[in-house]
């Protein structure tokens, strides 16, 4: 196991789950109690090691909480490892004499018996005498098991959509749009101003591609409360292929009208990370697809590319409006952390927890790493301020869908090969549960 060293289940998913998401983006608690200052628990002068493992090979915005934690707590010494193979060492990692304290976790790996060693060093840090204000977690990114408990922390989220030049639209005399008419004004304005293609993305079958963010929460709401055709969808049964349907057609109608071009996407950009954002800041590009960690990517690609730098512009991110009345927010967790029960330096360990899972921490945090917050208070980064106040009944977990892997490579595989000619919307429909290879 090669450690490199930084400085400073499904079946668990349940109807108390559901119960947590089905609001959203509710709010985040009550401000009294949430914003309040911190005040230290334990002795001030205490002195121990704590160690935070994760598969990050840097994490800026964590050592950035460790420097503020150690005003309260000076003589506490926080470290950060990056684990070589994370998924697969992070089990003999706990195991082992130098364990660390707490440990990044994800949803997926609820899912995985290989993963349950990691979940069975787990504390629950929902238990009130720790003090760990869960409530001021989105409750579309809270993750709560069958029992109740919760035994990881989301740190960082994730949702899917637009990045906006707001310049193009300010000079253009545009306003962002709220709805799916609107967006197809918007485009044949954009391009009677000379913008051939005004809207791109990575040609691909990626959740950060082109056609996920844009059609992908259509599909999730219009499914998602009908228990037969979620379960169907995820044994693969060709039958419930006609669901996808409407947003095949959204796809197919947009790449018609000449507003999305995979062909030219395909030739101008090579992935869907680093060659979306770069070509995002040439500056000519009106709407670029993709997922929230394509936008945490923009903040350190500013400096590096020639032309935001010459022509620096305004650029914010939004739900695609897919829908007649409005897009949808599909919340995603990005990153979670969980305790290790067995920690020799436990209650400094849950200290440090107190003090981390709280609005304003949580918004520091995600806004040095440009990702979304697992909060409700958007405020700190103006790239995502658009999110502020969406509407409840227009936000949803990806755990609340129901969905699972194979459905969701399903109708990315059904989406790109309607887009770029390889099937008729027909066909991909009678192909369900065949398309992705």
């Amino acid at each position: 196991m090669i450690i490199k060293k930084m400085g400073l289940a499904r079946k668990m998913l349940i109807s108390a789950l559901s119960i947590m998401m089905v609001t959203g983006m509710t709010s985040c608690g009550s401000k009294s109690s949430n914003d309040a200052e911190f005040k230290p628990g334990l002795s001030t002068d205490s002195t121990c090691s704590i160690t935070v493992a994760g598969n990050y090979s840097n994490f800026e915005s964590l050592e950035s909480e460790f420097e503020r934690f150690y005003e309260y707590y000076p003589n506490v010494s926080l470290n950060y490892v990056c684990l070589d193979d994370y998924n697969n060492t992070i089990t003999s990692a706990l195991a082992s004499e130098e364990a660390p304290d707490i440990y990044v976790t994800a949803s997926w790996m609820l899912e995985d018996e290989k993963m349950t060693p990691v979940f069975e060093n787990a504390e629950i840090l929902s238990d009130p005498a720790l003090k760990i204000n869960l409530d001021c977690i989105r409750k579309g990114a809270r993750l709560t098991l069958e029992n109740g408990d919760d035994i990881m922390v989301p740190i960082f989220t994730r949702s899917y959509g637009m990045l906006v030049n707001m310049d193009i639209f300010e000079k253009n005399s545009l306003q962002v749009p709220k709805n799916y008419n609107e967006l197809v004004e918007v485009c044949d304005k954009l391009k009677a101003a000379g913008y051939e293609t005004p809207i791109m993305g990575a040609n691909g079958t990626t959740v950060a591609g082109l056609y996920y963010p844009f059609a992908f929460p259509l599909f999730c709401n219009d499914v998602m409360d009908n228990k037969e055709l979620v379960e169907k969808l995820n044994s693969l049964d060709q039958s419930a292929g006609e669901s996808m349907r409407p947003a095949l057609e959204k796809i197919k109608e947009f790449v018609d009208l000449g507003y999305i071009d995979p062909v030219r996407c395909t030739e101008e950009i090579e992935d869907d990370y680093n060659a979306v954002i770069m070509r995002f800041f040439e500056g000519d590009v009106p709407i670029m697809l993709g997922s929230g960690d394509m936008v945490s990517g923009t903040q350190k690609r500013e400096s590096k590319s020639e032309a935001f730098l010459a022509e620096p512009f305004r650029y914010k991110f939004y739900v695609v409006p897919i829908g007649e009345d409005g897009g949808y927010f599909l919340d995603s967790v990005n990153l979670c952390f969980s305790v290790n029960k067995n920690s020799s330096n436990l209650d400094m360990t849950n200290e440090f927890m107190r003090f981390l899972i709280r609005e304003k921490e949580l918004g520091n945090m995600a806004a040095i790493k440009r990702l979304i917050t697992p909060t409700n208070d958007f405020s700190l980064d103006e790239v995502y301020s658009s999110l502020d106040g969406f509407p409840e009944d227009k936000a949803f977990s990806y755990q609340e869908t129901g969905l699972n892997d194979a459905a969701n490579k399903e109708f990315r595989a059904a989406a790109y090969k309607v887009a770029n000619g390889e099937m008729t919307i027909d066909e991909a429909v009678s192909a369900y549960g065949s398309l992705w290879e």
